[in-house]
């Protein structure tokens, strides 16, 4: 009888149990919020050794506080009254620790954690300077950067090399892609590239050049009808040269002009004049890589655009270059091994003795259509098309009362998309409506155009993923970790113009040098500038001129380098051979950069304002122009 009571109590008991289990849930369902929630943590990926972090803890309920412990570091943080705890954490050894969250009592929650080497988190940028100085070229420099990158996220594993591998892929280039205002810079780059084809198809680029050349009747007037074209085709380094070394090389042969002038003054018009216009195939390049290293200060709340134009006043370089060409045309004086070549060249031999072949600059995306009209209003009309819908876009999609304000609020990429797509579509009905081009032959030029501009965009494209590796890895953080204490914040804008130059001179190419580098620049001078106590308006013209540097420096080793493409480039369109253009324009590119450093870059980054640099520059210049060269048509007129 006792056992079959202790039975039916039993089950009772069971039954009692189900009812209450079932009640709680019931209970748990209609009323979630009065059940406490499990603490979220949220850490980076990685984290670097004696480099602080942060952490973000989520749904910390009844404390007014929480304890960490991680490796050797032991901390007591403060919640906010949503339950949410943020703060930095620096561990001072690498390897796998266990973050632990305590009230004093007992264990709340627990996070596995990877701390690697400081160092590491600098080496997928060195890597891509050290393979683009080895191999000559910045595409598998780029690409194996973002791959040692995300292996040293995954580890340092075979696995963790042929995932990192896929994942530079898959995560770092799709991540760049999918980001709304790079895409709106690769369209806005391609449609001002398929612009740029159609009128120089149609012919309209060649009739604004040969406007010029018509008016040239000297040696000095065809000089500075030269410079005076590279002025004009402003919107894109390439077409400058091609177009202006082949448009201009019968005119300069005619007036006995050298072969290695006409290079260097093509040479130091193309991509000085391309990076300070505002409208240029560079521009959306510029902005896409300022914007990109801008995201990484909360506290810069400015438009990429902005900053580049605020910027522009401090590239030195590339202005006291356009205007030395100036004085070197209109003076008639020359320096070094340019005058012994302008001396030959008044006796009759233009051309140095050629000591390589140079392949032939054809093709007919370089080139008008036979026998079309010769109507420079074919590239004014969507040049000023494209220039007045750029300004029309910022202004309505400004706000403010002054200008600057409005430009500064103003949606640049909505903008710049307006106008490539009006630019290019005007050019292509002009084309047709006029009947120099069929609908198809305005498709292949258009296509011709966009062509020329697929590396720079490869190029751009790898260079986000490197950069937001580079984020993954804390890299900034730990330059800044290292350098914001040591560098005087003055020293920061000649230092990156020496090394955007000496990367842009190794490596032959200004735009793998500004992927490369701009996403360093702008927030390791932010961190010096914090450090400093100076990151304020009153200080802004110290980060405006790193930017400008890293621009600046380089174009000015792009000028000094054998291999750069558009040193290549002015060779072959002028004619010259390439190292005789090298060797006559070094000179030049040496002297105007010294100068830039000496009186524009460092009197700059200690408040001097940029126009009176510029001045002094000038002035200096000049001098030395006056004093050390010398006329060849005093001896040969």
């Amino acid at each position: 009888m006792y056992v079959m009571h202790a039975i039916s109590f039993n089950m009772n008991h069971k039954v009692k149990q189900k009812k209450i289990k079932k009640f709680i849930q019931i209970v748990c369902f209609l009323f979630p919020v009065s059940m406490a929630h499990a603490i979220d943590i949220h850490v980076p990926q990685v984290f670097l050794e004696n480099v602080s972090s942060e952490v973000i803890v989520s749904n910390i309920t009844s404390l007014d506080s929480i304890s960490v412990t991680v490796g050797d570091f032991t901390d007591e943080v403060p919640v906010n009254d949503v339950g949410i705890a943020s703060f930095q954490v620096n561990v001072n050894q690498s390897g796998s620790h266990l973050l632990i969250l305590h009230d004093g009592y007992e264990e709340l929650a627990s996070q596995q954690v990877r701390v690697l080497p400081s160092w590491i988190s600098i080496i997928p940028p060195l890597l891509a300077i050290f393979i683009a100085l080895t191999l000559k070229n910045v595409i598998p420099a780029l690409v194996f950067g973002v791959w040692f990158g995300a292996t040293a996220l995954i580890g340092f594993t075979p696995s963790g090399v042929l995932q990192g591998l896929l994942d530079s892929f898959q995560i770092f280039v799709v991540r760049s892609l999918s980001n709304e205002d790079h895409s709106a810079i690769i369209l806005f780059s391609m449609m001002v590239g398929g612009m740029v084809g159609i009128i120089t198809r149609n012919g309209g680029m060649q009739s604004i050049v040969m406007l010029l050349v018509k008016r040239a009747k000297t040696a000095i007037g065809g000089q500075i009808s030269v410079w005076l074209m590279g002025l004009m085709i402003f919107f894109d380094d390439y077409s400058n040269t091609l177009v202006v070394g082949n448009t201009a090389r019968p005119l300069t042969d005619h007036l006995k002009i050298s072969r290695e002038k006409l290079a260097y003054i093509v040479d130091s018009t193309a991509a000085p004049v391309t990076c300070l216009a505002l409208i240029t195939t560079w521009i959306g390049y510029q902005v896409g890589l300022i914007g990109t290293a801008l995201d990484k200060i909360p506290e810069l709340n400015a438009s990429a655009y902005t900053v580049f134009l605020y910027s522009i006043p401090y590239s030195f370089y590339p202005i006291l270059a356009i205007t030395f060409v100036l004085f070197v045309a209109s003076t008639g004086r020359d320096i070094g091994p340019m005058y012994q070549a302008e001396l030959r060249a008044r006796q009759g031999q233009v051309s140095p003795v050629m000591k390589e072949k140079l392949p032939a600059i054809q093709g007919d995306k370089l080139e008008p259509k036979s026998g079309v009209p010769q109507r420079a209003l074919n590239a004014f009309i969507p040049l000023a098309v494209l220039i007045i819908s750029l300004l029309v876009g910022l202004y309505v999609t400004g706000k403010g009362d002054t200008l600057t304000d409005i430009i500064g609020s103003a949606d640049a990429y909505k903008s710049m998309l307006w106008a490539s797509l009006l630019g290019a579509t005007s050019a292509a009905l002009i084309s047709i409506t006029q009947k120099i081009l069929t609908t198809q032959e305005t498709v292949d030029a258009w296509f011709s155009g966009v062509k020329a501009m697929l590396f720079a965009m490869i190029v751009l494209v790898l260079a986000w993923a490197l950069s937001s590796v580079s984020e993954d890895l804390h890299t900034a953080d730990y330059l800044v970790s290292v350098l914001a204490n040591s560098l005087s914040v003055e020293l920061v804008p000649v230092v990156i113009f020496i090394l955007s130059a000496l990367t842009a001179f190794t490596t032959g190419t200004s735009w793998g040098t500004m992927g490369i580098m701009m996403p360093l620049v702008i927030p390791l001078c932010w961190a010096v500038m914090q450090v400093n106590a100076i990151a304020d308006p009153e200080h802004m013209h110290i980060l405006y001129s790193a930017i400008a540097c890293n621009l600046a420096g380089a174009v000015w080793g792009d000028h000094c380098s054998p291999i750069s493409d558009t040193t290549i480039l002015s060779s072959m369109a002028s004619g010259c051979d390439h190292i005789e253009h090298v060797r006559t324009q070094i000179p030049y590119a040496l002297l105007v950069g010294i100068v830039a450093i000496t009186m524009g870059t460092i009197p700059g980054a200690y408040g001097l304002p940029p126009w009176l640099s510029i001045i002094a520059g000038i002035m200096i210049l000049f001098i030395i122009l006056r004093v050390f060269g010398k006329k060849a048509d005093q001896t040969y007129s």
